[in-house]
């Protein structure tokens, strides 16, 4: 039981940086096509700081953020289809 256990945990941990890695390649080469990057339409919340450890919640409207279509972050942007799944970020 332990040995299966331990198998699967190195091949967890061999598997998330070999589909991060592929994820990277095919985003470079999406980039280079053209299509490695894209917008996605957002709620924006602005989270602003008050006395007494509080913090009041302003409604920014919708904004249009970059994003890499792609399966993780690259390039500094979220994900496309987060953003899509998400719809609202928050601001601080």
């Amino acid at each position: 039981m332990k040995r299966t256990l331990g198998r699967i945990l190195v091949a967890i941990v061999l598997a998330l940086p070999a589909t991060y890695l592929g994820d990277w390649l095919v985003w470079r080469v999406r980039l280079a096509l053209g299509g490695g990057m894209s917008t996605a339409h957002v709620g924006q919340l602005i989270i602003t700081p008050l006395k007494g450890n509080k913090e009041e919640y302003d409604w920014g409207g919708t904004v249009d953020v970059d994003c890499s279509r792609s399966l993780f972050p690259h390039a500094g942007e979220g994900a496309c289809w987060w953003l899509n799944h998400k719809k609202v970020i928050y601001e601080r």
